[in-house]
């Protein structure tokens, strides 16, 4: 469960980049059989600056299986069209164990070191420089950048480099047209919505959890409707995990100026 949390940021409001608000998501996570996760999702971005924030945790029978818990925290600055990663922070909780993650980075914006701990013993690891880190983001960002580029031209289209300090991959937006949702049970949201996708490429890396197991050939969908003039995500979509098909709704949207 807890690696299902890495693509649950894909859930995120795609906030106008000319004004300065933040928008939180509350959604629901439905996981093969179970209703699994109830995600949090803060989104701010300013002409200056950018944060991302969202808490994700397991819920009812899956709670009882599987416990979860995880909050996310990035922030920077904007600088033209460039985003710049400033802080990032991670920290988990299951039945056995606490993890967190902290990235520090240079004036440039580049990860110099990776700082995590579990069950409180840190390990403190200098990220290697190459030339391939420059022009990278971290996985939070990679969805302001997306904001950013929707609200400008008004497609998902695009290639982003991420590096976490560890991992490479990129992200991969596609757009796939529009489609008619309607509301239901988890969420009121109904409407024409642009269809978009998101693709994981993980350029040959191996590894046993489940962001890997999203490769090009399953990905995840979202829709995108608007409200009071502002484009979110109403729905998430993956056909395909270990634990079944997963669906996310959007619950409610709260924005504050």
């Amino acid at each position: 469960m807890k690696k299902l949390a890495l693509y649950l940021p894909v859930l995120l409001i795609l906030a106008p980049s000319a004004w300065s608000a933040s928008v939180q998501h509350d959604f629901t996570v439905i996981l093969g059989p179970f209703d699994a996760s109830r995600t949090s999702f803060t989104y701010a971005l300013a002409p200056e600056t950018y944060e991302v924030k969202s808490t994700v945790r397991t819920a009812g029978l899956f709670d009882t299986l599987y416990p979860f818990k995880a909050d996310y925290f990035t922030s920077g600055k904007i600088k033209g069209d460039t985003l710049e990663t400033n802080n990032y922070h991670y920290s988990s909780k299951t039945r056995f164990n606490r993890r967190t993650k902290e990235l520090i980075y240079n004036e440039e914006g580049i990860p110099v070191y990776r700082i995590s701990t579990k069950n409180d013993k840190e390990k403190k690891v200098a990220i290697e420089d190459s030339p391939d880190n420059k022009d990278t983001t971290d996985l939070q960002t990679v969805f302001a950048e997306l904001a950013k580029q929707y609200n400008e031209v008004k497609f998902c289209d695009s290639r982003m480099q991420v590096f976490d300090g560890k991992r490479r991959f990129d992200v991969i937006f596609k757009d796939e047209g529009k489609e008619e949702i309607i509301a239901n049970e988890y969420s009121p949201a109904q409407g024409l919505a642009v269809k978009c996708s998101m693709y994981i490429d993980k350029l040959n890396s191996k590894d046993d959890d489940l962001l890997w197991e999203l490769t090009s050939e399953r990905p995840i969908y979202f829709w995108i409707l608007e409200e009071k003039g502002k484009p979110y995500i109403a729905r998430v979509m993956v056909e395909d995990t270990p634990l079944g098909r997963m669906d996310a709704y959007t619950s409610k949207v709260t924005i504050k100026d």
